[in-house]
């Protein structure tokens, strides 16, 4: 027991030292090197914790090491843009003045769901709320607000149409059904296949991204009393 507590207590300082000295980055904030490497320690610094037939000096060797690389890396990070972009990637602009760029979505694996759901947890509620969206490379989305976010509704807009398909789930949201969808894209110029995303609010605000086109905002006729 006394001998699980002292080298428990030398890791942890050991570990405390090397996440100090890694610098004061969050987690959330972390480059996917620097997140790897905290994985790996955290790994490396369970097992000489608990098996004491492993020597400590084992375990406090591999943590070092990884700060070591750790550092290396950081410098080599810092030693050009075309390093930084090898190994920590770069800003991706996921929308801009045409709306949801879905190159760049399906570049960092994402889809416009993820977009909508990183949108909420960043204050916007509306693919229109903002003029400019990017996920830096640390996987943060930042954004530039829409000067005419105050013309907006207030209720919370409902995906319609993904990648050109219908997301029927909501379409009972807007009391509507596909055919009346498909009449409404028409009347617009335009069909399920070629829109990229439509969203509507409970006022009937519709945001209209079609493919290679400007986004649009029209209004979608909701029945009397559909209003969330």
């Amino acid at each position: 027991m006394t001998v699980i507590f002292i080298r428990t207590f030398i890791i942890f300082v050991a570990l405390v030292i090397v996440m100090r000295l890694m610098g004061k980055r969050q987690i959330g904030e972390m480059q996917p090197f620097e997140f790897i490497v905290t994985l790996i320690v955290a790994d490396l610094a369970c097992v000489p914790m608990a098996d004491v037939s492993i020597p400590l000096v084992y375990g406090l060797v591999a943590v070092f090491t990884l700060f070591i690389l750790h550092q290396l890396l950081s410098l080599l990070e810092r030693s050009g843009d075309v390093a930084k972009r090898i190994i920590s990637g770069k800003p991706s602009i996921v929308i801009n003045k045409d709306g949801v760029d879905f190159k760049e979505l399906k570049k960092n694996n994402m889809d416009v769901e993820d977009l909508i759901e990183s949108m909420r947890a960043a204050g916007y509620f509306s693919l229109d709320d903002v003029d400019y969206a990017l996920f830096e490379s640390n996987g943060k989305l930042s954004a530039f607000k829409s000067c005419s976010e105050s013309e907006k509704g207030s209720s919370l807009p409902v995906l319609i149409v993904n990648e050109g398909k219908t997301v029927e789930r909501n379409l009972p949201v807007i009391k509507t059904e596909k055919p009346g969808l498909n009449e409404f894209l028409e009347s617009n110029g335009t069909t399920e296949k070629s829109v990229e995303v439509m969203t509507v609010d409970g006022n009937g605000r519709v945001y209209l991204k079609e493919k290679n086109e400007k986004f649009r905002i029209l209004q979608f006729p909701l029945g009397d009393g559909v209003k969330w």
